[in-house]
């Protein structure tokens, strides 16, 4: 089997071909490519466990190496890959919570905090807020925003309408909004 020496210089897409019919090298350059994001994006949806972020992130590549062979030209590696990531989220929440209904969103308690408005205090205000974001709103969110992937992506991956991602990811930034509303003017 012929593979180009610079599998660097070669898209995801073709990487995922070159792995389906065998080859362990492009498979590591994916792994290369992905392996870090991947595990960053189980460490915002898995409560910055970085064992488990890891134990994820292992998973997911082991079960695209096991569905290799299933890939098909045309295919969007990235949207299959964060499939594998999404499904494994919802899963490991769906075990651990019970899922919050789009009429039952909780929104974070109204404590008494005191912040400065500078950028340090806004950022770790930021991150609290988005980890207390119900999950079924913060893993669309993440995939999104911090994924940067499109509308029919997060569609594809999670097996939602475009509509039902795009009206959650609406509802998302409203919760944040809210939450956020309460340090202006501090």
């Amino acid at each position: 089997m012929l593979i180009p020496l610079r599998l660097s210089a070669q898209s995801d897409e073709q990487l995922m071909q070159h792995a389906a019919r065998g080859s362990n090298r492009a498979f590591e350059e994916l792994y290369k490519r992905y392996a870090r994001r991947l595990q960053g994006f189980f460490a915002r949806r898995l409560g910055e466990d970085a064992d488990l972020a890891a134990d994820f992130m292992h998973d997911t590549f082991l079960r695209l190496y096991a569905a290799r062979e299933n890939y098909r030209e045309g295919l969007n590696f990235r949207a299959w890959l964060y499939t594998i990531a999404y499904n494994l989220c919802r899963n490991h929440h769906r075990n651990q919570f019970a899922m919050v209904s789009d009429e039952g969103v909780d929104i974070i308690d109204e404590g008494s905090i005191e912040v400065e408005l500078d950028m340090q205090s806004l950022h770790n205000v930021l991150r609290e807020v988005l980890h207390r974001l119900p999950e079924p709103y913060a893993i669309l969110f993440s995939l999104h925003y911090e994924e940067e992937l499109t509308v029919p992506q997060i569609a594809q991956i999670s097996r939602l309408p475009e509509g039902t991602v795009k009206s959650r990811l609406h509802k998302a930034m409203n919760i944040i909004k809210q939450q956020l509303k309460r340090y202006e003017d501090k």
